[in-house]
């Protein structure tokens, strides 16, 4: 189950944030094999003066509209995986009317052992039970 945080610029209209997180979403959906239900995305604006970012970082032309996507995720998905996810991204997020350069994304991957997604139960234990044929 992803987590994912994004980050706009303060003023974007919550259509355009609809837009980013479904088209996030179904990146996620189609790149990773991620389940549709799994929708989790906390969408964040900052002020223009609270973030400070390299505008030719890496030889990209980033504008005034800088996406920011934290991604956060079980262990275990491959490098090609992660290029296609990233790619399917920026191609959603461009069909939204946001240029690829201004997408920034990066991952945090852990284990089932660090996530409880509800009643305070450990996940772990959730997947373990799943396992089983009892």
């Amino acid at each position: 189950m992803p987590f994912v945080r994004t980050s706009v610029r303060k003023g974007t209209s919550q259509d355009r944030k609809s837009q980013i997180v479904a088209g996030v979403h179904q990146a996620l959906i189609t790149a990773i094999g991620m389940p549709e239900d799994e929708l989790f995305n906390m969408v964040a604006e900052y002020e223009p003066g609270d973030f400070f970012y390299d505008r030719t970082f890496n030889g990209i032309a980033r504008s005034d509209d800088l996406v920011v996507l934290e991604i956060t995720l079980r262990r275990g998905r491959s490098d090609a995986m992660k290029r296609t996810l990233y790619a399917s991204i920026a191609s959603r997020l461009e069909e939204a009317g946001i240029s690829p350069k201004d997408v920034f994304i990066f991952m945090h991957e852990n284990d089932y052992s660090d996530w409880s997604v509800g009643n305070g139960a450990f996940a772990m234990a959730i997947v373990q039970q799943r396992g089983s044929d009892t």
